[in-house]
Formats: structure tokens, C-alpha cells, sequence
């Protein structure tokens, strides 16, 4: 069960608090950012922010002040005075902005995928039919495992996180079908080349390491697919992404 430091939602319309929803399952869309330190700072902020609004107007959530209202809920929401580690969501449907910190929990070097015959719904962007998804992923060890999400023998992303391949020296992601989170957009500007191709399980074991990158987990490597025998042989890509992350956190700004 989840544990929250905060969870509160307002009405879209004139941002009067409500009962809390998480709107999961509902039409809309969300995003989750890390916020750590005291004073907070929250990593790609702006990247969420603007990536956010974007997708709520594919999703005919239309309000004028919406980004001033999210940054007034914030203002009015974290404290200065808190040393955060948690995770930040912002979720929107067309009646709430729901927002909520809970925990962010480090992943372990003793990783394990499970693969699962499961795809997100209209997966270029971060809505939030989640729910079977977190279904899954309330019955694991969020520091340990997580979900591979597959489809006619493809793997495409995991239930909380993008995915990096590696093999001799080169990096892969999926080719399409995704969504492409804010963690991995900074990475294609630090990676030469990033290669994309339809990553097939059964070609799993070909690749040397299986990275996870996202807002919740950071930089994780994966160490099993106990499914498939997999495990992982090299943690040099890990290493790497591990420094050009730890940098970002450096440069991270507090919020203001």
C-alpha cells in the first residue's frame, strides 16, 4: 500500500479543494516528477510542465491558466522547510487536478524484469488508463522489480519506466509504441546515436545490459528476466548513464 506525504484535488474550473481522486482509469493525463532536497528542487521541471499542458490539449482539457494553476497549487502545496524524496504527480481530467507526493523508493542492483502480455492504451502519451498496469505492480517490490510490458513478441517499455538495450558497445530503444518520457528525452542529447529497432524476446539474450530510465527510477540496470534465463553481463552503459544523471541532479535548480 502506498504511502502518501500529501494527496489533495481541486476542481479544474475555480480550483476549490475536493475529495481526493486519484483518477486513475479516468480521460485525462498525468505526470510524475522527482522532487528532492530542501529547498526543493524537482528534476526537468519544465520539461513535465510543458509536456503536461501539451498533452492535455490533446485530450480536451482546455483552460487558459492552467499552467499558472498548476504552479499556484504547487506554491500553495510544498514546503520549503521539508527535505523531499519523493515523487510528484500532477493529474488532470476534465473536472480535477489532482496532486500527490509519495515515497521514492531507490532501485536495487539485484533488479528483475517480469515479462507481461500487456500494452498501454494509446502509449505515445501519459494518460492514465493505468490500472492494469497497477495491478501488476502492486504485487511487487517496486525497489526490485518491475513489469516488461509485451506485445506480439515485442517488448516496449515497463510499467514505470523507458528501457535502453545494449549490445557490443551500441544502444537500442524500441522503435515506436512508447511513450517517450522527459528522463529518456535527456539522454538522447548525451548519447552519440541511439538505435531504434523492434526489440523482439526472443532476442533478449543477445544483449549485454537492460537499462530502466525514468522520473520514478532514475537510472536502474536489470540484472535477471528470470523467464528467459537473462542475466546481465556488463554494467558499463549503467555506469555512464549513471554520471551524465548524477550531473543533471547537480544543475538541478530549486524550485521557485
Amino acid at each position: 500500500m502506498v504511502n502518501y506525504l500529501l494527496k489533495k484535488s481541486y476542481r479544474l474550473k475555480d480550483l476549490k479543494e475536493v475529495k481526493f481522486k486519484d483518477l486513475w482509469g479516468d480521460h485525462g493525463v498525468f505526470t510524475t516528477m522527482w522532487i528532492f532536497d530542501k529547498p526543493p528542487k524537482i528534476l526537468f521541471f519544465k520539461d513535465h510542465i510543458k509536456n503536461l499542458i501539451k498533452s492535455s490539449k490533446v485530450y480536451s482539457i482546455s483552460k487558459l491558466s492552467l499552467r499558472s494553476d498548476i504552479f499556484n497549487l504547487l506554491n500553495k502545496n510544498l514546503s520549503k522547510k521539508i527535505k523531499y524524496n519523493h515523487l510528484l504527480r500532477i493529474a488532470l481530467n476534465k473536472k480535477n487536478i489532482s496532486i500527490s507526493l509519495r515515497k521514492r523508493i531507490s532501485p536495487s542492483l539485484n533488479f528483475n524484469l517480469k515479462l507481461v502480455n500487456l500494452k498501454r492504451q494509446k502509449p505515445e502519451f501519459k494518460n492514465l488508463k493505468y490500472k492494469e498496469i497497477l495491478k501488476y505492480l502492486s504485487k511487487l517490490d517496486n525497489s526490485k522489480s518491475d513489469i516488461c510490458l509485451c506485445s506480439n513478441k515485442k517488448i516496449f517499455e515497463t510499467g514505470t519506466s523507458n528501457l535502453l538495450f545494449i549490445k557490443d558497445n551500441k544502444v537500442y530503444s524500441p522503435a515506436n509504441k512508447f511513450y517517450q518520457g522527459i528522463t529518456l528525452k535527456y539522454f538522447k542529447t548525451k548519447i552519440k546515436k541511439i538505435i531504434k529497432k523492434d526489440i523482439l524476446i526472443e532476442t533478449l539474450k543477445t544483449y549485454d545490459e537492460i537499462i530502466l530510465i525514468g522520473s520514478g527510477k532514475g537510472v536502474a540496470s536489470v540484472k535477471t528476466i528470470d523467464q528467459i534465463k537473462w542475466k546481465r553481463k556488463s554494467l558499463k552503459f549503467y555506469r555512464i548513464l549513471s554520471k551524465h544523471y548524477q550531473s543533471a541532479i547537480k544543475k538541478c535548480p530549486s524550485y521557485k
